[in-house]
Formats: structure tokens, C-alpha cells, sequence
């Protein structure tokens, strides 16, 4: 489809997504990769405890720590 029949699609109100390939859409900046970090015990049991009355898992309340932490950081 060229892009001017993609505007006319888009213009018309019509659902874009039949017409688009997202098999290969990234999110530049959110791709995943694995890293490992030793902690002490009391650290991790703590963290479950949060996450726990959070209702999240452990990885989830890790993440948003350091995103919050990291953006405190940034705007320091």
C-alpha cells in the first residue's frame, strides 16, 4: 500500500492495523535484557514483603525503584 492510500485509510476513520506490519515494531529504549545482581537475604526478603503488599512480583517493585530512583537522578 502506498502512502497515500494509507492517508485516505486514515483519513476516512477506518482501522489502520489490518494495513500495518507489526511483526517488526520496536520500542526503541524499552527492549529487555537480563542482568544479575547478588544481594544479601535481609534485601531480597524485604523486597518480597513489599511486593507483597503491593500485590506485584518482586522484578516489578524492582523496576519501578530504580525507574523512579533513576528519573530523581535525572532531574537532580
Amino acid at each position: 500500500m502506498k502512502a497515500e492510500q494509507l492517508d485516505d485509510v486514515f483519513d476516512s476513520g477506518a482501522d489502520l492495523l489490518p494495513h500495518l506490519d507489526l511483526s517488526t515494531v520496536r520500542r526503541p529504549n524499552l527492549e529487555q535484557k537480563r542482568v544479575n545482581v547478588d544481594l544479601p537475604i535481609w534485601m531480597i526478603e524485604n523486597l518480597d514483603k513489599e511486593a507483597d503488599r503491593v500485590g506485584v512480583t518482586r522484578q516489578s517493585i524492582i523496576k519501578v525503584w530504580l525507574a523512579e530512583r533513576l528519573k530523581m537522578e535525572r532531574s537532580a
